[in-house]
């Protein structure tokens, strides 16, 4: 344990503004800024021209015949078609993106946002330049927070747009973990706690690659912990199998030889709403935890 020793600030000496603050975090963290931009960008482009294709992949996905019969096309004129797979490898590439996007967030803020700061001086420095370490921490974790949720939200929204009449041939079916993770605000919820836990292992190790190894495994832990476990997030339901197709939009939770228990597509809003509260709460004690830490290294 350090005592954080203070500079008294010179008579006539204004303390800076949140925004002078906002700046320097910006400033700070450009590249990232500028790396995340950009990712926005191309994921934008991307999915508009996915969505344009849409239409067109669904002709190519559709039924056909040989010869051409009872209005079905061709399937000569079909096979030529490749855009049905070009968009169903496209979609797929965007949300598994969403989906994994925890991760290398996690990892940049417990090593670049917080570790090396704490490990290089940086941190100590600003606290004693009449920069309280709380707002420290606080522009540290809200700047990125805001910044992640407005573009993950974006693209999220947009990547639902652009899977047009959701198809589960052409964008996988509602249930697959990366779907799953990318289509709703469990996206926008795993960024978050993927922040919040990296914040809180740099203020644990203060040293960037330990800080940032222990993000990624305790986020790898969250996220495969809740794929695991997703199917007992809501009340499943039980059907006899006699006499009754199981629809393919039916997330099978456990079957036997006469019933099957399976959420049915109607499921998907409230286990996305309870796995994104889980996330909330896990990135709200994370939060707690490193301004916790940070007391500890302050007294």
């Amino acid at each position: 344990m350090t005592t954080l020793t203070t500079t008294p600030i010179p008579t006539g000496h204004t303390p800076p503004r949140p925004g002078g603050l906002l700046r320097v975090v910006l400033r700070l963290h450009r590249t990232a800024l500028v790396l995340w931009g950009l990712a926005l960008l191309a994921a934008t482009a991307g999915l508009m021209w996915l969505g344009a294709l849409a239409d067109e992949a669904e002709r190519g996905n559709s039924a056909c015949s040989t010869p051409p019969t009872d209005g079905l096309m061709s399937c000569a004129a079909v096979h030529a078609i490749t855009a049905d797979e070009t968009y169903s490898t496209g979609i797929a590439f965007v949300t598994a993106c969403l989906a994994w996007l925890m991760f290398p967030v996690a990892a940049w803020a417990g090593g670049a946002l917080i570790g090396r700061e704490l490990e290089n001086g940086t941190a100590r420095l600003a606290w004693t330049q009449s920069v309280t370490p709380t707002r420290w921490l606080t522009a540290k974790l809200a700047v990125p927070a805001a910044l992640l949720t407005a573009g993950t939200t974006a693209v999220v929204l947009l990547g639902v747009w652009a899977r047009g009449e959701d198809n589960p041939n052409l964008v996988g079916d509602w249930y697959y973990p990366d779907v799953f993770v990318g289509t709703g605000p469990t996206a926008v919820a795993y960024v978050l706690a993927g922040l919040a836990l990296g914040a809180l292992a740099g203020m644990l190790f203060g040293r960037a690659l330990p800080a940032a190894g222990a993000a990624l495994a305790g986020s790898l832990f969250l996220h495969n912990l809740l794929e695991a476990h997703r199917g007992d997030l809501w009340s499943t339901v039980t059907r006899d199998k006699s006499g009754w197709e199981i629809p393919r939009s039916a997330f099978q939770v456990s079957a036997t030889q006469t019933r099957v228990t399976l959420h049915p597509q109607s499921h998907f809003w409230p286990i996305q709403y309870v796995e994104s509260g889980i996330l909330l709460a896990v990135a709200g004690m994370a939060v707690a935890g490193a301004f916790w830490a940070l007391r500890r290294r302050t007294i």
